[in-house]
């Protein structure tokens, strides 16, 4: 594995700045030039760590999810791009952290679940990467495993009309309406002794498979998609 700086603190007062600023920036694009409108933030934990897992049809996505907390919320981003030192701190104050493509699944994870234990929220995409249709496809079970193994909740997010706004192969982003659903904290089965049960994982999946489904249509519909 790539020996890069997998530091998470990012909590210098610029990094927090620089923060602030790049979300103001994205968010505020989603809601001028997408009219991105949001509900359920009423379901977003105000304290405590949890993973966020959104179903995924456009880059934007990850604009739009931001919006759903001032807290920073961490995501994975390829290795390579953490060469640097500059460009890494700066990628890491805005929430990323480096994961080697190619990398064993449980090196991600570990990194994943470092995230949770430093205290901060978690964005992982069950689906894996982004996919098309109105259909949530088959789901990783890299969120799950986290949930269940760190005891947090996974908070559902259905987002409907971002395909439309910057699909695959389009260089350049349609003003097209976007609507974001946050839906209940969905709370893991205990892991008791620190395993795993495959069984819990799977049927925590297919709950939170159902649950994106519902979410997703709903917000397709007031999307207009």
């Amino acid at each position: 594995m790539t020996e890069i700086d997998t530091s998470f603190a990012g909590n210098a007062w610029w990094e927090r700045a620089l923060y602030r600023a790049a979300r103001a920036v994205v968010f505020g694009f989603c809601r001028v030039y997408c009219r991105l409108t949001v509900e359920g933030r009423e379901h977003v934990p105000t304290s405590g760590c949890y993973v966020v897992a959104p179903v995924h049809r456009s880059i934007v996505d990850s604009f739009a999810a931001s919006g759903m907390t001032k807290r920073r919320i961490r995501y994975m981003g390829k290795a390579s791009l953490w060469k640097r030192k500059l460009f890494r701190r700066f990628l890491s104050s805005l929430g990323g952290f480096p994961v080697d493509r190619g990398t064993a699944d449980r090196e991600a994870l570990k990194r994943c679940m470092q995230v949770i234990e430093n205290g901060e929220p978690l964005l992982l995409f069950p689906e894996g990467e982004r996919k098309t249709g109105p259909l949530v496809q088959p789901l990783f079970d890299g969120a799950t495993y986290v949930a269940v193994k760190t005891n947090v909740p996974i908070i559902p997010v259905g987002i409907g009309g971002s395909e439309r706004v910057l699909p695959k192969g389009a260089r350049f982003p349609r003003p097209r309406k976007m609507h974001m659903i946050i839906g209940e904290p969905i709370i893991p089965p205990s892991a008791g002794d620190g395993r795993v049960p495959r069984h819990a994982v799977k049927e925590l999946s297919e709950q939170l498979h159902e649950e994106l489904q519902k979410l997703f249509d709903a917000a397709q519909l007031r999307a207009g998609a």
